[in-house]
């Protein structure tokens, strides 16, 4: 009976299509199919963006509750290139700032700050930006981000150039919570 219950909660979620670009490159226009697993958490397909050296997969941000000031945006970024890159900006129309962010507990404390200096892409490496860790924050949002619509961001890298992306939105609940931090 259980599993009966499983198979019909995953035919109900939805999915969604994130359409992504990347500028100046000679880069593949790819897809994300998104859902939403058990847990709340965003599952992905393998569907990517190429922008030079760098993979950009599994984007999504996550619905803001209500007054809530700032949100969540993560994704995969896979250097197969031999040289290190670094993401060195963001911008949404979305924002009034837009920030790579860390979080990490520090005498039972969990603490957000900026990455300073720009997101380091080291060669051959996957850098994952996802909630409870690295990941991308939106500030000074003055319409939250609904579950369903897409989030314009764009990222910027020293050696791969601009990347517009769209993060689709998924549910508000699950994974850590941007709400209650002070930005």
């Amino acid at each position: 009976m259980r599993s009966n219950i499983l198979i019909a909660a995953a035919a109900a979620l939805p999915l969604f299509i994130v359409h992504a670009s990347a500028e100046g490159t000679h880069g593949h226009h790819g897809a994300s199919e998104t859902t939403e697993n058990q847990s709340g958490e965003m599952k992905h397909a393998a569907h990517a963006i190429q922008a030079g050296d760098l993979r950009i997969r599994d984007p999504w941000a996550r619905a803001m509750l209500p007054g809530q000031p700032a949100g969540g945006g993560y994704l995969v970024i896979e250097n197969t290139g031999t040289d290190d890159d670094t993401l060195v900006s963001l911008a949404s129309p979305r924002a009034g700032k837009v920030e790579v962010h860390t979080m990490e507990m520090n005498n039972d404390v969990m603490v957000m700050r900026p990455v300073e200096g720009g997101l380091a892409i080291p060669a051959g490496e996957t850098v994952t930006l996802e909630p409870g860790g690295l990941h991308i924050m939106f500030m000074q949002v003055e319409k939250g981000f609904q579950e369903g619509e897409t989030v314009p961001v764009t990222l910027e890298f020293e050696r791969a150039g601009k990347v517009d992306l769209e993060l689709k939105a998924g549910p508000a609940r699950g994974g850590m919570s941007h709400s209650g931090h002070d930005h």
